[in-house]
């Protein structure tokens, strides 16, 4: 078997055209345009690369974007400020701290902050109970949601299977997992502490690995015919002086392929998802604040 190569890339500019359209259906009907808001602390280079990103992808889309760029020694309380007058800015529909913050920063403090209807990141803890309870008018986080997506279109209906979860993070591992209960699979969420974790990857139909181990998960982990989503991001060591490390995820690709139905690719998979799942909450944000049935 050689498994499906799921195009996350393609997915992600096909689900931004469709946000394009419900912005321009937003100006059209009500001369509404959603705004963005992303606050930046410090100048971490991972992060000025995201930040970049969605800037260029939320004006793509036709919203506004709002960049707030701070120093690296910006005051918790000064931050928050900064939260509570963008929260009171009717400009602004979705608000996004990136991730992570200086270590004298209350990251939790910080996201709770946030007005829940405008947490375009899904990370408020309103929203985390929303989504644990069902309920389906609250902010997903992006990279699960994303996931969730390329489920829905490379692995059929998936009431009924089964699905492991590798890694238990409130950011992709918790959220995954609450995701794939909402659509009838038999979960499991699988960590450093789990027994005959091999074993337990073997019996699932769908295989999210969210771990941030590189290529930890082989070819006798996976079932034959299973989907498998791989979210890790990670670097290699490089192999001469002076160049950059490959980049792999959690999943050995080349073997695992060789017995899965399907599987995302990394990089162009689960990650070109993250930013355009942002811009589709940003605009649920905006359609919710506004009584307008969101459709996509």
């Amino acid at each position: 078997m050689t498994a499906t190569r799921i195009d996350g890339k393609s997915f992600a500019e096909h689900l931004r055209t469709q946000v394009a359209e419900g912005v321009l259906q937003l100006r059209a009907s009500l001369g509404v345009k959603p705004g963005l808001a992303v606050v930046l602390v410090g100048a971490d280079p991972a992060s000025e690369i995201y930040v970049k990103n969605k800037h260029k992808s939320t004006l793509e889309v036709g919203m506004e974007s709002f960049e707030h760029r701070l120093p690296a020694d910006t005051s918790e309380d000064t931050l928050l400020a900064l939260v509570d007058k963008l929260n009171g800015d009717d400009a602004v529909n979705g608000i996004l701290v990136q991730l992570p913050l200086p270590k004298h920063i209350d990251e939790t403090k910080v996201i709770n902050r946030i007005s829940p209807e405008k947490d375009v990141d899904g990370f408020h803890i309103l929203n985390s109970g929303k989504l644990a309870t069902g309920q389906t008018d609250g902010m997903v986080p992006c990279t699960p949601l994303g996931c969730l997506l390329l489920l829905k279109e490379y692995a059929g209906g998936l009431a009924g299977k089964n699905a492991v979860v590798l890694g238990r993070s409130n950011i992709v591992g918790k959220p995954m997992a609450a995701l794939l209960l909402g659509e009838s699979c038999t979960v499991t969420i699988a960590h450093s502490k789990t027994k005959d974790l091999p074993a337990l990857c073997r019996t699932a139909d769908i295989l999210v690995a969210a771990v941030g181990r590189p290529e930890m998960v082989k070819k006798d982990w996976v079932k034959e015919g299973a989907v498998v989503i791989d979210v890790g991001i990670n670097r290699l060591p490089p192999e001469r002086e002076g160049q950059k490390g490959r980049v792999v995820g959690d999943v050995a690709f080349d073997e695992v392929a060789e017995v899965a139905s399907a599987i995302t690719p990394v990089p162009g998979g689960v990650g070109p998802m993250t930013i355009a799942v942002l811009l589709y909450n940003t605009l649920k944000a905006t359609c919710q604040k506004h009584n307008v049935p969101f459709t996509l």
